[in-house]
């Protein structure tokens, strides 16, 4: 098995592999590093030989805060990094699209931007009752690229999904549910457990009935994403261009260097 650094990787002998996102004192947000991880993962535990499911969960109190600042102030200081950037989250998006193994998205804590995204391109969503999600690309000065203007309209009406993604408002556990972004809501307690009986229930299923079932409903996921995909990645690398991303991470900067 590949070694990451932000990510960890537990596979039992029921076929389940707890793949963890693994920087819980930034409450996982997503570092450079982390970024070309979740690109190269996926592969990965495809050529595992014995998973036949996954959990996806963050470490500590979060699921994942999003990109980190330290990332997005790169994207805005150096045009070629942003070029990487958004390569890599196109490539992150293909891969979870195309991941033939099915993933059950434990949503421990506060799942954001890119957090939230990874868990939308699981198969199944449980949620913590302790947790929120949001997106708030368009809040920061960014488009929505990778997750939110893809999935969102898949899983909620449309008119649902300009509402949050417009605004970035956070949405409680209970409420992700009513509206379609996850499929139930588990006490903070239960949840992993919860999840990875879920996961083994699958994994114990006929393999190639369910690997193709997955190929077959994803496609649907597969077409919207590349509808959408050129156009929304282009506008999101423009963003980072724009005055309204530096000002943001101005603010964060500015907030974090007082709270220290």
């Amino acid at each position: 098995m590949q070694q990451f650094e932000d990510l960890t990787i537990e596979v039992g002998a029921d076929g389940v592999a707890t793949l963890t996102l693994n920087r819980p004192d930034r409450l996982n947000a997503v570092s450079p590093r982390m970024h070309q991880e979740l690109v190269a993962v996926w592969p990965a535990l495809e050529r595992t030989p014995g998973v036949r499911s996954v959990v996806l969960t963050g470490a500590g109190r979060g699921f994942c805060a999003g990109g980190d600042m330290d990332m997005s102030q790169a994207a805005v200081d150096d045009p070629g990094y942003r070029e990487q950037v958004v390569a890599e989250a196109r490539a992150i998006v293909r891969a979870m699209v195309e991941f033939p193994i099915p993933v059950v998205a434990a949503v421990n804590g506060p799942a954001v931007g890119l957090g939230f995204s990874l868990a939308l391109f699981s198969d199944v969503v449980l949620v913590a009752d302790t947790a929120h999600v949001s997106d708030p690309h368009v809040s920061v000065g960014l488009v929505a690229a990778d997750g939110g203007v893809l999935a969102w309209p898949l899983m909620t009406s449309l008119l649902t999904a300009k509402e949050y993604l417009l605004t970035g408002r956070r949405i409680p556990a209970a409420r992700a549910v009513e509206l379609g972004l996850a499929n139930r809501v588990v006490p903070a307690a239960e949840l992993l457990a919860e999840a990875h009986a879920l996961a083994a229930e699958i994994a114990a299923q006929p393999r190639q009935a369910v690997r193709d079932t997955k190929r077959a409903l994803n496609i649907h996921l597969g077409n919207a994403v590349a509808a959408v995909m050129d156009f929304a990645f282009a506008a999101e690398s423009h963003s980072f261009s724009e005055p309204d991303v530096a000002a943001t991470i101005a603010r964060f900067a500015e907030k974090a260097g007082r709270s220290r």
